[in-house]
């Protein structure tokens, strides 16, 4: 590891949590250059929804690159941009009855956000933007700004302006209605609160930790956003692309957003990003948002691959099966150890289980990575574990995945007896 740490940047992170050096991967494991094999309950942040390695995906970029295939070609036409964007529409778009124009930005989330927050405000002419407690949308600075977590949001480097931040559902608790706030904020004109052109929102705040929101929030929301004329941005970056069961999260609310924002697993395990928005509001010159690397023709060929995933409802329903195993060995967890307080969040294949307890989380990770588990923590005080495995993982692995963490928590509890 000291390459790692006297070349690269304090600026590393995840390299600190699991602090060993990966060789190779497939499916739901990462191999260690010892040969050590670990279970992946990470999966790239959510990159990694289709697994590590997948041959189907591997094989078509393979046969593209063979070919000799565009690998750069700005927003140029190529057969592999043309190819995604008929697959998307065939498969994703029109079967639920969406019609929206495809927005090419840089090839990260954070891009796809700058981008939603700048098309938003140019089209509305109104500059502030509501966001809520705990959400998370990246690291650039328009991006950041609707980042609530003080620990990205240093005064060095962030302009707070524009931004309002209205708590999250249940932020204060079942007792109070988090739109009923909103709603106020707006009509009274002496609230402080502008106008703004939009709200942007995660139907789950994964970095948040694991905050879910109900399909009455969300339609509530959007009716409010519709009725005071105000655009409805969804960042489904981390928690869509079949992460909650449905290809986007928000399905189950019946709402249809007026821009929305992929990225992550939408590249097949490299890196895309995407703004999907109302026809009307493609309000765009030509070249007037742009970027060297929008639309990574290499990406366009692994999402192709993916979304035929999507052809059928197998993969849809293998989430919601393997979901509800993942919230019954976190209910057993809660259930044998109920001096832990724990909280247990989630849909789909993302789920949280929250341990009040001050660094405790922390440990039982450390603990997790020493048993085979490469899992992370989620939340403002990172008091969340976070369970994010590929979409593809075989049952047997994530039952082990579980198991681990299941073990782990025993482990620690009785070290900290024995002390």
């Amino acid at each position: 590891m000291r390459i790692f740490e006297s070349l690269e940047s304090q600026v590393r992170g995840y390299i600190r949590s699991f602090p060993t050096v990966f060789a190779t991967s497939k499916g739901a494991i990462l191999t260690d250059e010892n040969g050590r094999e670990y279970i992946d309950f990470f999966a790239g942040a959510g990159t990694l929804n289709y697994g590590h390695n997948n041959e189907r995906i591997t094989k078509a970029m393979i046969a593209y690159l063979e070919g000799n295939g565009v690998l750069h070609g700005l927003d140029m036409a190529t057969t592999a941009k043309r190819n995604f964007l008929e697959k998307f529409s065939s498969t994703i778009l029109e079967p639920r009855n969406m019609d929206y124009k495809i927005q090419f930005t840089g090839p990260t989330g954070t891009n796809a956000v700058e981008s939603a927050l700048k098309l938003a405000r140019t089209i509305k002419g109104r500059s502030n933007v509501v966001a809520f407690t705990n959400g998370y949308h990246g690291l650039t600075m328009g991006a950041l700004a609707v980042t609530g977590n003080t620990f990205y949001r240093d005064e060095a480097h962030i302009s707070r302006s524009n931004v309002s931040f209205m708590p999250f559902e249940n932020y204060f608790g079942d007792n109070v209605d988090s739109l009923a706030c909103l709603r106020k904020m707006i009509e009274d004109t002496s609230s402080g609160l502008d106008l703004p052109a939009a709200v942007i929102v995660e139907t789950i705040q994964a970095e948040g930790g694991i905050n879910v929101a109900s399909a009455e929030w969300l339609k509530g929301l959007s009716d409010l956003c519709r009725e005071f004329d105000i655009l409805l941005i969804i960042d489904d970056i981390q928690v869509g692309n079949g992460r909650t069961g449905s290809f986007f999260s928000f399905e189950f609310a019946d709402i249809k957003p007026d821009i929305i924002t992929l990225s992550k697993a939408i590249g097949g395990g490299l890196p895309m990003a995407l703004v999907l928005m109302r026809p009307d509001l493609d309000q765009w010159k030509p070249g007037e948002h742009t970027g060297t690397f929008r639309g990574n023709n290499l990406a366009f060929v692994a999402c192709t691959e993916a979304l035929s995933y999507w052809d059928n409802p197998a993969l849809s329903e293998a989430v919601q099966y393997k979901g509800a195993r993942m919230y019954e060995a976190l209910d057993a967890i809660r259930n044998t150890h109920p001096e832990l307080e724990a909280n247990i969040r989630g849909r789909g294949m993302i789920w949280g289980l929250e341990l009040p307890e001050r660094n405790l989380a922390r440990t039982v990770v450390e603990t997790c990575f020493e048993k085979g588990l490469v899992i992370e923590l989620a939340g403002a005080e990172k008091q969340v574990i976070k369970l994010l495995p590929p979409l593809v993982i075989e049952e047997d692995l994530l039952k082990q995945g579980l198991a681990i963490i299941a073990e782990s928590i025993k482990e620690v509890l009785k070290k900290r007896e024995i002390l």
